[in-house]
């Protein structure tokens, strides 16, 4: 049996039950709930928009019978994954893991996909100031392997 982890979600608010929402923008794994092992990464999506805001902790209970896609670093694969789902193209994973495309790699990946720079430009320029992390749940079977722990308020820094 797997070991748990310990992932964060910024958000708004304190959200006890973790849900999948339609929104209105495509994100780098396509729908899905996001969280991070990485906690300042979560204060940052919590208070991104000015204002006080909670990294909700859970527990993560991997299962080895659910449908995952591991990325250990920004690959090719990665790329052109990011890029089909930024553009709508649902995929079949449970959960999916990786480096984000915050920002400023979104930007280059918006550009990729109009075409506005090559393969080789986007790599030139997607050197990462620090690093990231995000996993995402696709799928209520996926859902089912968090357990809310308590949230926590954040500020602004």
């Amino acid at each position: 049996m797997m070991e748990k982890i310990m992932v964060y979600h910024g958000s708004s608010q304190i959200v006890d039950t973790p849900e999948i929402r339609i929104a209105r923008f495509n994100k780098d794994f396509y729908f899905g709930f996001y969280c991070t092992i990485m906690r300042r990464q979560a204060e940052r999506w919590a208070t991104r928009y000015g204002q006080t805001g909670y990294v909700n902790l859970y527990e993560y209970h991997p299962n080895e019978n659910l449908k995952m896609l591991k990325f250990e670093k920004m690959t090719e694969e990665w790329l052109d994954f990011i890029a089909a789902c930024r553009v709508g193209r649902a995929h079949d994973y449970d959960i999916v893991e990786g480096p984000m495309a915050d920002d400023t790699i979104f930007n280059y990946v918006q550009g990729f996909i109009d075409g506005k720079y090559s393969r080789a430009a986007f790599w030139e320029l997607a050197k990462f100031k620090y690093p990231t992390h995000q996993i995402s749940f696709h799928t209520a079977r996926a859902l089912t392997t968090l357990k809310f722990v308590k949230g926590v308020p954040v500020h602004e820094k």
